[in-house]
């Protein structure tokens, strides 16, 4: 189950990329840029300001939307998988979209490898992304052997939190781990993210024994994250992780809120884009102790 493929992408590593979106993910971070990824199913996306109001096609294809005087209502507490792919292209303006998609390994392999041409010039290859790719591990592992074996580059998007087994079946074939690390206090981690830390520590001291090469990213998130001896803790604990060359410190922006509103889901974070240069200087200072970390800043 997928819902996009980007194609010549220059951020999540190196050259130019295709980049996989899969779908679901094992944690409810709440300033999630890709909400619609959460969902292992097909999601309902739906945007009023697009809404004939009078067509009523959705609500004749789907018993879980009802027509009313003031628009379109869904009912999302009765509204099944079969339902919303049900509703694909149903919509005439699109105010209805369905996202997720169902496919064959070979169709995924046979897209991805339209670039290659590009990879080869630019240094760049695939990368996996989500959701988390790594709760479809088969699919990642048996894509990334492919991949590998006609010379291109592989690289995973993950959060680190899924089953030990899942990265140990998926690391021989991946040539970079950009990995996640929110925070390093448990109960601020599963307050927030709704997940558990120790299961995501454990599998980085794991892996980087294994690993080829690991890139950590910090989403710095205001409330969450964005204090000095925050960031302190997280650089240290990847100071410990051998395969890590460099650390991204990510500030936290606010261009995912609206597909909070077409999800009917709320948005529990802030609605102002961190600003503290200052604090990003800070650990950017702090992590020269540590020389074999280039500590970056991501806009």
């Amino acid at each position: 189950m997928y819902f996009n493929i980007q194609r010549f992408s220059t951020h999540d590593g190196d050259g130019i990329r295709s980049l996989l979106f899969l779908k679901g993910c094992s944690l409810a971070c709440p300033w999630c840029q890709n909400p619609e990824s959460r969902s292992a199913k097909h999601s309902l996306l739906f945007d009023q300001r697009s809404c004939l109001n009078d067509c009523h096609r959705c609500s004749d294809t789907c018993p879980s939307i009802e027509a009313t005087p003031e628009g379109i209502k869904i009912h999302r507490d009765t509204l099944d998988d079969s339902q919303i792919i049900a509703l694909r292209n149903v919509c005439p303006t699109q105010a209805l979209t369905v996202c997720g998609e169902e496919a064959q390994q070979k169709m995924l392999f046979d897209t991805l490898m339209k670039d290659k041409p590009f990879y080869d010039q630019s240094s760049g290859g695939v990368t996996f992304s989500g959701g988390e790719p790594l709760m479809q591990s088969d699919l990642v592992t048996s894509l990334a052997k492919q991949l590998q074996a006609e010379g291109v580059n592989t690289a995973v998007e993950t959060c680190m939190h899924v089953p030990w087994k899942n990265i140990e079946q998926a690391a021989p074939y991946i040539d970079c781990w950009l990995t996640d690390l929110k925070h390093t206090n448990e109960r601020k981690f599963l307050d927030w993210a709704q997940g558990s830390l120790k299961r995501i520590k454990s599998n980085f001291h794991k892996l980087a024994p294994i690993a080829k090469r690991i890139i950590i990213r910090v989403p710095v998130v205001p409330d969450f994250n964005d204090s000095p001896e925050e960031l302190k803790d997280i650089i240290d604990f990847a100071a410990d992780i051998e395969s890590c060359t460099e650390l991204h410190l990510l500030p936290y922006h606010t261009l995912g809120i609206n597909k909070y509103r077409l999800l009917d889901m709320p948005y529990l974070c802030s609605d102002k884009p961190l600003n503290n240069p200052d604090l990003l200087e800070y650990a950017q200072q702090y992590a020269k102790q540590y020389p074999r970390i280039n500590v970056i800043v991501r806009g």
